[in-house]
């Protein structure tokens, strides 16, 4: 029986040790990914997640913007970007001038990680194996789309573009090229702006996030 892209087959080795397998890809449409990716085994984490989170978007998309993890909300709704972060996300692209419906938003890691606190999930962040092992399936979205440029919306998502990690606040607002030669923009995850408690500073820094996103918006204009 045919086992879809990144199912772990568990299967004996001669000392009784239980090691997995990985199936060969099935397809390489974005309809077949994301049919692949929902009965995903590569790490742990569906096991608690309600669904795999996969990307959203057009296919042929000029732009790609990699977030962390899905949360909450986008566990249960089964799609990325459509909670507190997500909807801010939104009003500053479209202030800055950048087309949401065209781009094509993921993340790094596609089952939501967390914490149970009473009866609230509390998000926890992805370790590097688990970033590792979701890149199978970023680097297939990627391969598929074919995007002009990447946003890497902060560390994790850096991390798992890159194969590295990369000092986001430093070198935030800089492109670095991935090995494939792709276009990766480095800022900060909106949830950020989100946690800061300060009036003075969440001013501030969703000015200098609308600042990145209209640099995205110029970089894609010029060809990126």
């Amino acid at each position: 029986m045919p086992v879809a892209t990144g199912l772990h087959q568990d299967r004996p080795k001669g000392d009784g040790v239980v090691v997995k397998t990985v199936a060969k890809p099935m397809g390489n449409t974005m309809a077949s990914l994301r049919k692949e990716a929902a009965t995903c085994r590569r790490c742990d984490l569906w096991r608690n997640a309600t669904r795999t989170v996969f990307g959203a978007g057009p296919a042929k998309a000029k732009l790609v913007l990699v977030g962390e993890q899905p949360g909450d909300q986008e566990d249960l709704a089964g799609q990325p970007f459509v909670g507190p972060a997500g909807r801010l996300l939104d009003v500053l692209l479209q202030e800055a001038g950048v087309d949401r419906k065209a781009a094509y938003v993921t993340n790094a890691v596609k089952h939501f990680k967390f914490e149970p606190r009473g009866k609230r999930r509390l998000h926890s962040k992805p370790n590097a194996g688990e970033v590792r092992a979701c890149r199978w399936w970023l680097d297939r979205e990627l391969g598929t789309i074919k995007p002009k440029m990447t946003v890497a919306l902060g560390a994790t998502a850096a991390r798992s573009l890159l194969g590295k990690a990369m000092p986001i606040m430093k070198m935030r607002g800089q492109v670095v090229d991935r090995d494939d030669g792709l276009p990766v923009f480095l800022t900060v995850h909106p949830s950020f702006l989100l946690r800061l408690r300060d009036r003075d500073q969440a001013q501030a820094e969703r000015a200098r996030f609308l600042a990145d996103m209209k640099q995205v918006a110029r970089l894609l204009k010029a060809g990126a």
